[in-house]
């Protein structure tokens, strides 16, 4: 830098800091342990934003009458979470399923849930509900098929249960009849629809889009629809501030279920406690135009609001459990062998369509991707667009199994790879559980963050709540406890759950870290997890939550 450019940049930094020095805080944090900063201790907050970083006895310049002064003893002070892939819609909501079966019990064992459900809500109307495994209900040993069981206990009323992942739903014959699904209807683009070996009928299981497809009909048949929708997302948005989660990027935005009407009354209401990336759903099934023209009314890149609308979600595959993961080997074993190497949701040449599309029109994508072979379809489609000069930031999300060739371009394309770490098994990385479906040797290859991460990829944490542990410090400490497949250190997992979500969201220049000039968004502990073991993490206390300056959720003393 040359003499007259030096001068130049400190004369512009006394200025700013000289105005900056005249405003007057409406919120100054004191006594604080600030995350990144040495002996500073204190926080100056104006109109939402953070106008000043020092000590406590440089305070009383942006103090006047009517600012509020908040003394946190010492507390540690983090940039408030960023939870980059999170269902909090459909997490907290009774909209979701009013009848809960067992996650582990057989066929068999699931009758007395079914029967409690069928007293408990026998109407006319659709019951919807969740719970269960689909490899503990298509059991071999089992003499009656998932339909013939629950067609005993739900003869007339439309039934449909949705697997914990989301991925498989258990359907009865009167829901079937409902969606117009037969033994001879064609498979929808992204589903299956599962029949007995034997006989060639229906088993009453659909997976992925097939199911989605029937959950949309009955979602749209319930009674009082907003206001179940409404309700769970105050639940769902109080959970996340309960747990320093001050941004979200939603999991998906089912538009055709009304949800997007929903948020915006949350907003009008006032009632937003995160600031929230909606993503739009977008439905393989249905033709790209008209859902452009929704997307085009929607859209807004206003970082001024709560609501940020410039993402889409886009399923690439589905999960292995079910065998819809697309891979780039053939399963060893899967329940559709029909489909060896799994499905596509939307096919390879219709992402890049999808992709410049919707980057005409102002939107990124965040993309489902699992099996190797959905993350290398994927990261082409970015491609395609990256060569066409396009900037927009692309995430992949799930990343469970990447092909070694693979690894380098997320890098090279400046793509993110959201990883969800929130559960016991990933940390101890077992798993076992997928060594039926993909052998020993993918099996040891899955969920190795750290291969991406020393690319200098821009890694993310999130937790698909309710899938993971919605408690970012669950993923922190597990990203940790990893070790060889986790990441390097501490100052990286937090990272990954903030300022690379910032930039996964495109919205770095506004949060995701504790700097002048940005939004107030922090989350303060009751210990500095920098000094903590990693088995020590989860187990931190959150005091406060606080979004542009104010505080949206307290522990109770």
């Amino acid at each position: 830098m040359n003499h007259l450019k030096f001068i130049f940049y400190i004369t512009i930094f006394i200025i700013s800091k000289s105005t900056l020095a005249e405003m007057k805080a409406d919120v100054i944090i004191t006594n604080a342990n600030i995350y990144g900063y040495g002996n500073e201790n204190a926080i100056a907050i104006h109109d939402g934003n953070i106008i000043f970083i020092g000590n406590n006895s440089e305070i009383p310049a942006y103090r006047s009458s009517n600012t509020k002064i908040i003394n946190i003893d010492q507390a540690f002070v983090l940039p408030g979470f960023i939870d980059n892939h999170n269902h909090i819609f459909e997490a907290a909501s009774a909209a979701g399923g009013n009848c809960e079966l067992s996650a582990d019990a057989s066929l068999k064992e699931q009758i007395p849930y079914l029967k409690a459900c069928r007293q408990k809500y026998e109407t006319s109307h659709w019951l919807i509900g969740y719970g269960f495994s689909l490899d503990a209900i298509l059991d071999a040993e089992h003499h009656q098929t998932p339909l013939e069981v629950i067609d005993e206990i739900f003869p007339n009323q439309p039934v449909i249960i949705m697997e914990q992942t989301s991925h498989s739903m258990w359907v009865n014959s009167a829901a079937l009849i409902e969606a117009g699904i037969s033994k001879n209807t064609i498979e929808p683009q992204g589903g299956k629809i599962l029949k007995d070996e034997e006989t060639g009928e229906l088993n009453g299981i659909l997976l992925d889009n097939a199911g989605d497809i029937v959950m949309e009909m009955a979602w749209n048949s319930l009674e009082n629809q907003f206001e179940q929708s409404y309700n769970g997302l105050m639940a769902g948005l109080a959970e996340a501030s309960a747990h320093g989660i001050t941004t979200v990027g939603d999991g998906r935005l089912y538009w055709k279920r009304g949800w997007y009407d929903v948020w915006l009354q949350a907003e009008k209401d006032k009632k937003l406690t995160a600031r929230v990336s909606l993503r739009p759903w977008i439905y393989p099934t249905d033709a790209i135009a008209p859902q452009l023209e929704f997307l085009k009314k929607i859209q807004s890149h206003d970082k001024s609001r709560l609501l940020i609308v410039d993402q889409v979600k886009m399923y690439s595959d589905g999960i292995f459990i079910n065998g819809t993961a697309k891979v780039l080997s053939p399963y060893l074993e899967t329940y559709i062998p029909d489909e060896p190497y799994g499905i596509h949701y939307i096919p390879p040449g219709k992402m890049k369509t999808w992709l410049n599309e919707l980057n005409n029109i102002g939107y990124s994508a965040h993309i489902h991707a699992i099996g190797d072979g959905a993350i290398r379809e994927s990261l082409n489609a970015i491609e395609s667009v990256r060569n066409q000069g396009v900037k927009k930031p692309y995430t992949l999300t799930h990343v469970e199994l990447v092909n070694s060739t693979d690894i380098s371009r997320f890098a090279k394309l400046g793509v993110t790879a959201d990883f969800q770490v929130g559960s016991d098994y990933v940390a101890s990385h077992d798993h076992q559980w997928a060594t039926a479906f993909l052998g020993e040797k993918r099996t040891r290859s899955m969920m190795n963050l750290k291969t991406i991460f020393d690319t200098g990829a821009n890694v993310t944490l999130s937790s698909d709540w309710n899938v993971h542990d919605i408690n970012p410090l669950v993923g922190i400490a597990n990203s940790l406890i990893m070790e060889k497949t986790g990441l390097p250190d501490i100052h990286s997992a937090i990272n990954a759950y903030t300022i690379n979500a910032a930039k996964s969201l495109g919205i770095s220049e506004m949060t995701g870290s504790i700097d002048i000039g940005k939004s107030a968004d922090f989350v303060i502990l009751e210990h500095d997890i920098t000094r903590l073991e990693p088995e020590e993490i989860a187990d931190t206390n959150i005091l406060m939550t606080i979004l542009q300056g104010n505080v949206v959720y307290e522990s109770e003393p």
